[in-house]
């Protein structure tokens, strides 16, 4: 079996004018926005939390949580809720983006390794790079999202 030609689909959504996408077997749901919990002493990128069928789940904005300028929700403003492994276990996390496209198929070979930008530019979250419909489409690492066990508060640490 020729691993190049494996495909995997991505779920994409927008965040300003940017295309991203996530691995769509790590989706567990997408609902619409709502208002969440807050939890104070939480770095600027976690919004809250909500409580999806007992279950106690963090939400981001994923803007926020890029570096990316905040933005006021609106009816196409959306919560991807995905399952994320840290280094104990599997979690659940919602990230709030902008809005949901498409479902990408892609193969190895449609994907392009990140490029080195210097340290300009944090590419952390940043698996890879696909082409799409003559859209790049920046494919992220979800594990990533969410900070390391003792590192959530760090921000705050700085001041």
């Amino acid at each position: 079996m020729d691993l190049e030609s494996v495909g995997a689909e991505y779920l994409t959504f927008l965040l300003g004018a940017e295309d991203y996408g996530v691995d769509i077997l790590r989706v567990q749901e997408i609902r619409g926005w709502e208002q969440v919990t807050r939890i104070p002493n939480q770095p600027g990128y976690v919004k809250g939390v909500l409580n999806l069928r007992g279950s106690i789940v963090p939400i981001f904005d994923l803007r926020e949580r890029l570096g990316m300028p905040g933005r006021d929700y609106d009816k196409a403003t959306v919560v991807i809720v995905l399952k994320v492994l840290d280094e104990y276990s599997e979690k659940s996390v919602g990230v709030v983006v902008d809005g949901v496209s498409d479902v990408l198929n892609a193969t190895a070979k449609d994907i392009a390794a990140t490029p080195d930008f210097g340290s300009r530019l944090d590419t952390e979250f940043i698996t890879g790079l696909a082409s799409a419909g003559g859209k790049m489409i920046m494919l992220l690492d979800v594990d990533k999202l969410q900070p390391p066990a003792g590192r959530e508060n760090d921000e705050f640490d700085e001041a």
